[in-house]
């Protein structure tokens, strides 16, 4: 355990027959992956997501230091991943600054997070996570946080006394009961498509030596350079070996082929009950054919053989209802998530500083607004 920070947690008329109550915040870090996992099992929502195999390569592409925060209240527990974050600084920094440099922020790991809890959720318990966790960000030096919800496990709600919570749009979860509800789900047009695909010859197939991982990387890239997608995007080699060799048992490349040639595949992660559409990539010249429609298809089936439960396909770039929200929409017609944001100035003050000392004269909307 990397850290033990713990407050009394009682609100005036909190007072129990059994004693004071005393709520606490461990930290964990990826030095205590086991005792990480250990803690997740005591909450059965928790995903790929939460688990600390998936944030490692997120550390590896320089993203920030992964933390499982664990809250124990007296009748509520809580898990919060996070990435913490030194805050931007300009390199001539006054002498008077220097204390900022002691300060972080926290962001969701890429994908989907925020508070999972366990327990009684009534007034006084979420008022007492709501004081500790800010207690204990404000001891920490922690600024500001950013958190993109779980749209399936829908836990905005839950922390509006924690954060701002913002509804940004929508994303697709396949139901995978069976072949059958997957096929029915699909809209006419995607049927025809995946049709289409398997008569041109196109087969899916599955794997993670490798050799995939490389062809993958080189398929990402030119796809990031067909979107004109942003630095951060083109992730590194270290990324992909710790997606190799860190999530043996929660990552597969799905990769579609034609005539000896790999023209489309997808890293899918999975962890029993679910599946995440994580990373996709195509060749442009083999679009008509339709592969990673029957990429996602044949991911889709594979997973309700397993035993899966859904499959989340994400949502529009930027959470909008776009050509790629629209692709996605063609996989289940009859279910939209909510994606939601949330967001948290836990010092008010040095946020401020930090946004001055950024150069930003006006805001844009990005939140936290200094690393706009």
């Amino acid at each position: 355990m990397k850290e033990i920070w713990q407050r009394s947690g009682l609100l005036p008329g909190q007072m129990r027959n059994r004693g004071i109550v005393l709520a606490k915040i461990k930290v964990y870090d990826l030095e205590q992956a086991e005792e990480w996992k250990k803690i997740l099992t005591r909450f059965p929502k928790a995903d790929i997501y939460y688990s600390p195999e998936y944030t490692k390569g997120f550390a590896e592409n320089g993203d920030g230091e992964p933390l499982l925060l664990h809250y124990t209240g007296d009748r509520l527990q809580a898990v919060n991943v996070v990435m913490k974050r030194p805050v931007p600084l300009p390199e001539n920094l006054n002498p008077a600054d220097e204390e900022l440099k002691d300060y972080v922020d926290y962001v969701t790991p890429y994908g989907y997070g925020g508070f999972l809890l366990e327990g009684e959720c009534s007034e006084a318990e979420l008022q007492q996570l709501q004081k500790v966790y800010a207690d204990f960000c404000r001891d920490h030096k922690v600024v500001a946080e950013f958190v993109r919800f779980h749209p399936v496990l829908n836990n905005a709600r839950r922390v509006e006394k924690l954060y701002e919570v913002i509804d940004l749009g929508n994303t697709i979860c396949m139901d995978l009961a069976s072949p059958e509800i997957i096929w029915q789900n699909l809209s006419s047009k995607n049927r025809n498509m995946i049709r289409k695909a398997q008569k041109s010859g196109v087969q899916v197939y599955w794997g993670r030596e490798p050799a995939l991982f490389e062809a993958f990387e080189d398929i990402y890239r030119e796809t990031m350079d067909k979107v004109g997608a942003r630095d951060y995007y083109y992730f590194k080699k270290e990324f992909y070996d710790s997606i190799l060799y860190d999530m043996k048992q929660q990552a597969m490349i799905f990769y579609a082929r034609l005539e000896g040639q790999t023209i489309a595949a997808s890293i899918i992660l999975y962890d029993g009950n679910a599946l995440q559409y994580h990373l996709s990539a195509s060749r442009r010249e083999y679009q008509s054919y339709a592969p990673t429609n029957l990429i996602l298809y044949e991911a889709a089936c594979w997973g309700s053989v397993l035993g899966a439960k859904t499959f989340h396909l994400g949502g529009g770039l930027g959470s909008s209802h776009d050509d790629l929200y629209h692709f996605k929409k063609q996989f289940n017609r009859n279910a939209d998530c909510t994606f939601s944001i949330g967001r948290v100035k836990m010092n008010e003050t040095v946020y401020d500083r930090l946004w001055e000392l950024n150069n930003h004269k006006k805001e844009t909307g990005y939140f936290p607004a200094y690393r706009a």
